[in-house]
Formats: structure tokens, C-alpha cells, sequence
């Protein structure tokens, strides 16, 4: 019987955990052996009991879990000790963060770990369900407009009492992908008054499809701005200059600014600049959710709120699925769930077929080597 280990995340913040109970207990019907680190549910409210009555077996340690896993699970890239006490050949599937943790990546390979970075997922019908990216920035979307409301200070529908009307908060979220979507949706219910932009057009319609203004120079170049694959041209210099001003006239009217803009493998794009930020009222709130790869506006620290001269918070909350941890530690179980049925075949045993195109997409290190082709390019 194939062992699926899942230990206790060991980065500073980190909440989420790979299993639930929930999972484990699919994970065990499905003829797996299911063992989880003592206190890996924890931080996300999961007992250790709860995961011994779904079927999982308790180890007092990481490498107690991972010394006889075929397969390990985790949220985060596993650390030094745990990747040491792999057996070899054993796979590893986690969000390995590669792009920015390439010695994390190398000592997998150097292990003779097959790993798998749940980032690489992609992005087919047949892999929604194993789609952590979306999973987690859904959460983060949503999480965001909750941290911004707590930091502004004041609410965000229109009230109407006998002491007079207070208006409704104004929000514009820069970027209009999975997070930026669920920040819509979540501002929208909240009574706030949304608007939104993107360099896509095809966003256009999903702005408006949940009810907030789509913010943009919508000349001809705009309407022929994203290839037949859906990914967005280059616009040229002079359409840049017309957006920016229209954008900065914009922000400057807000109350709340969320910008979610990610490249893969890349810095994040800087999208409000200081000028922008200055421009901005007293008490004004930006939630930078690109603020681990680098930020999308000028000031963004990450783990820190900072306040401007004029008094505008900007903030740059790290890891905010993990604030939302029992939800986004279901999720993310549940892609995973999805994904260890991959490595059995059709008679149910542990054969993970590594030329199927989900797992071929997604795999970093196989044969003691560094494999994917954007990280050896």
C-alpha cells in the first residue's frame, strides 16, 4: 500500500496544511496509507484526532512521516530536514515556489525526489479541480477586501439614518484574474461601489457581469489588445500614456485600491506608482497582493502596513489564504486529493505514469536532475 505523508509546515505564518480529514479519509478509501505529522492540522483547526477517525495514522515527527512516504504532501516547499529524510525516489508535491526558491528546487533533485510544483498546473479542463493557483487566489481575493475594510475605518455601504447618509466606499481593483474577481464580488456585497480594470477586453464583460464599472481607454487599439490564446498584447507607448492618465484621475478618487497583477517567474508589474499614491485622501487604503513577488505599488512592504505622509495605509499582508486557513487548507486538500489519483492506474495501484500531461506539466526534479524547461532554460 503507497504511504502519503503530510507534515507540519514549518514557515514563519504558514496555517494551511495539505489533509484534511476530509481528504484523508478519500485518500484512505482510495487504498492509500495516510500519515500526518502530530499538530499538522493545528494552526488550521484540524486535530490529530479528527485525522485518526477518518483513517490516518499519527507521527511524532516529520521525519517519522516522511521516512516510509511514497508520496509527500505539503503546502509550502518541504525544509532541509524533511527533503534529507525522503526515501529515494519518493515524489513530493507542494506550491515549491520555483521561480524563487531555487536551492529548495536543487536539493529535491540532489535527493532523487520527484517533485511536482502545484503552480505548473495547468491550466485544462481536466486539471480544474487540481488548480491550486485559482483555489488559493480566490480566497486571497476575498480575504483582501476584508483586511482593507477592517484598515478603513469606516463602512463600506451607503447608510441611510436619521442623523444624515453616509456614502459608500469607492474600490477599483487593478487586475481582473481569479483573485481580482472574488475582490469584485466580495466588495459588491459588501455595498461598496466597484470598479475595475485589466489590459484584457475580454474582462470587460466579467466586471460588468457582477455588477462594477470596467475602468479603461476603450479606443480600437484596447479592442484588438489580447492574442487568440487570450494573453494580452504589448500596447503601444502613446495607448500607455492615455491609460495612465486615466487611471491616475481615477485613483485618485478612491477609498479603497487592490492590485492583484502576478507574471509567473517574474517581478510583479508596478502598477500604482508614488505619485498615484500621493494623490490619494487621508485614510485611503491599497492592499498589495503581489506584494511576495515583489509589489505592484510603490511602498508596498511585505508583512507591513505603511502609512504615507498623507496618511494613505498601504498594505502588504503576506500569505492571505493562511489567514482564512480552514477554507483555503480544504481547497488546497482537495486539489491535491485530485491530484494523488494520478498516481495510480487503472487497477489502483501506486503507478504514476510521468508522460501524462498534467503530471509532465507539473514536474520539477526527476532522476536526480532539474527538469522543467522554464527552470533550466
Amino acid at each position: 500500500m503507497a504511504v502519503i505523508a503530510v507534515t507540519k509546515e514549518r514557515r514563519a505564518g504558514e496555517t494551511r496544511v495539505a489533509a484534511t480529514p476530509e481528504t484523508a479519509k478519500k485518500l484512505a478509501a482510495a487504498g492509500f496509507e495516510v500519515v500526518v505529522e502530530a499538530g499538522a492540522g493545528a494552526g488550521a483547526s484540524f486535530a490529530d484526532a479528527d485525522y485518526q477517525a477518518a483513517g490516518a495514522s499519527i507521527a511524532k515527527s516529520a521525519k517519522d512521516a516522511v521516512a516510509k512516504a511514497d508520496l509527500l504532501f505539503k503546502v509550502r516547499a518541504p525544509e532541509a530536514d524533511e527533503i534529507k529524510a525522503l526515501k529515494p525516489g519518493a515524489f513530493v508535491a507542494a506550491l515549491l515556489n520555483p521561480y524563487n526558491e531555487k536551492a529548495t528546487v536543487e536539493a529535491l533533485a540532489k535527493a532523487g525526489a520527484s517533485a511536482f510544483a502545484m503552480e505548473f498546473i495547468p491550466r485544462i479542463t481536466r486539471a480544474q479541480v487540481m488548480d491550486a493557483l485559482s483555489s488559493q487566489a480566490n480566497l486571497a481575493g476575498y480575504r483582501a477586501v476584508i483586511e482593507a475594510a477592517e484598515a478603513y475605518g469606516r463602512a463600506l455601504p451607503m447608510m441611510m439614518t436619521p442623523a444624515g447618509t453616509i456614502a459608500p466606499a469607492k474600490v477599483f481593483v487593478m487586475g481582473v484574474g481569479v483573485a481580482g474577481l472574488q475582490a469584485i464580488a466580495t466588495a459588491r456585497r459588501l455595498g461598496a461601489v466597484v470598479t475595475a480594470t485589466d489590459v484584457r477586453p475580454a474582462t470587460k464583460e466579467q466586471v460588468e457581469s457582477l455588477g462594477a464599472k470596467f475602468v479603461a481607454v476603450e479606443d480600437e487599439e484596447f479592442k484588438a489588445a489580447e492574442t487568440a490564446a487570450g494573453y494580452a498584447k504589448e500596447m503601444s507607448k502613446e495607448y500607455q500614456a492615455k491609460q495612465a492618465e486615466l487611471i491616475s484621475g481615477h485613483i485618485a478618487k478612491q477609498d479603497i485600491v487592490i492590485t492583484t497583477a502576478l507574471i509567473p517567474g517574474r517581478p510583479a508589474p508596478k502598477l500604482v506608482s508614488a505619485a498615484q499614491v500621493a494623490s490619494m485622501k487621508s485614510g485611503s487604503v491599497i492592499v498589495d497582493l503581489a506584494v511576495e513577488q515583489g509589489g505592484n505599488v510603490d511602498g508596498a512592504k511585505l508583512g507591513e502596513v505603511a502609512v504615507t505622509a498623507n496618511g494613505v495605509k498601504i498594505m502588504g499582508v503576506a500569505n492571505l489564504p493562511g489567514r482564512i486557513a480552514a477554507d483555503a487548507s480544504s481547497l488546497y486538500a482537495r486539489n491535491l486529493l485530485a491530484f494523488a489519483e494520478l498516481f495510480r492506474n487503472k487497477e489502483g495501484q501506486f503507478a504514476p505514469d510521468l508522460e501524462d500531461e498534467i503530471l509532465k506539466a507539473a514536474l520539477v526534479t526527476h532522476g536526480g536532475a532539474v527538469v522543467h524547461p522554464q527552470l533550466t532554460a
